[in-house]
């Protein structure tokens, strides 16, 4: 039997037939369009899934299941979407939306953590009894696997790792508090840090890099130019390390899970980033002289939400 998976975005739904092993056999798209209501948006992707199926060869007595991640937060035993901001979904029937559409089994959840149930089966955490998966993008998301299932808490809502507070009274974060680690750990982090050096320090390479417009820098500017060796771009490196291996430690501090993996845009910096983490997150743990968790580099990149989702149940 196969599953079908959706990775849904804020301006793209990426789906995918996918085997028990986690291969994607079969792909298709569409673009999100939000100015339709939510019942036109699942029925533009039950259309989309019938093609890619009906073209493949397949047929729906070959397909088990159909999960969704998200860019929210979503009820796992409703099926109901809870908040998903990029959407315009709130607390949307999902699941009873699809099932009109087709009978078979629904499940939807957050994306980060169905990219970390990626991971976790087809991926740098496969067979681990437990995984910490995290996102490093404009914000921050994560997942936590453990046993092979997911473990979002008693209500749904846990593993929001972004919104740990990791400085009191810090940056005020997007979520309405103050210092969560996503104001640290993310691009978004790494961009606001960034242009507050170069108004003190205009003759780092990081100005050059962005023409002189402060608007134009990202975290690739920043993450190249401290590989390059630029003083300034290391000092926001520096400090964006050391945020992000105190989260490392608080989550092997609390869950002590066997990996931890860090995956999203950031992540693509590879080794430069990973070497900085493993070499300082020690620092931080309470157990200096026992084992702890590895830290690893994401394998499966954008195919992560697709097959997470496909392995929902």
């Amino acid at each position: 039997m196969y599953r079908i998976g959706l990775d849904i975005g804020g301006t793209g739904i990426q789906i995918g037939l996918v085997d028990e092993k986690g291969h994607i056999l079969e792909r298709s798209e569409l673009v999100t369009d939000t100015s339709h209501p939510f019942s036109e948006q699942v029925h533009a992707m039950a259309n989309c899934i019938q093609e890619m199926i009906d073209s493949s060869g397949y047929s729906l007595l070959d397909i088990a299941s159909i999960g969704a991640g998200v860019p929210g937060v979503a009820n796992q035993k409703t099926g109901e979407v809870i908040y998903c901001t990029n959407l315009g979904w709130k607390h949307v029937p999902f699941r009873e939306e699809f099932r009109k559409y087709f009978d078979k089994p629904v499940f939807v959840d957050n994306d980060a953590t169905v990219a970390g149930l990626a991971e976790s089966v087809a991926g740098v955490s496969a067979g681990s009894s437990s995984s910490v998966f995290i996102t490093i993008g404009t914000g921050i998301g994560s997942g936590i696997i453990i046993n092979g299932r997911i473990w979002s808490g008693a209500h749904g809502v846990g593993s929001e790792l972004g919104h740990a507070i990791l400085e009191l009274d810090g940056e005020p974060c997007t979520c309405g508090n103050h210092g969560c680690v996503e104001r640290y750990c993310s691009a978004t982090a790494i961009i606001r840090m960034a242009r507050e050096q170069l108004t003190r320090h205009p003759e780092s390479s990081m100005m050059l890099a962005c023409e002189g417009d402060l608007k134009k820098v990202n975290a690739r500017i920043v993450i190249d130019a401290a590989r390059e060796g630029d003083p300034t771009a290391e000092k926001v490196f520096r400090r964006f390390i050391k945020a992000l291996s105190q989260t490392v430690a608080n989550i092997i501090n609390v869950i002590d899970p066997e990996i931890i993996v860090l995956g999203g845009g950031v992540a693509r910096a590879g080794s430069f980033l990973l070497d900085a983490v493993r070499n300082d997150f020690p620092n931080y743990i309470l157990y200096k002289d026992l084992p702890c968790a590895h830290i690893e580099l994401a394998r499966l990149g954008s195919d992560a939400g697709i097959i997470g989702a496909a392995m929902l149940s």
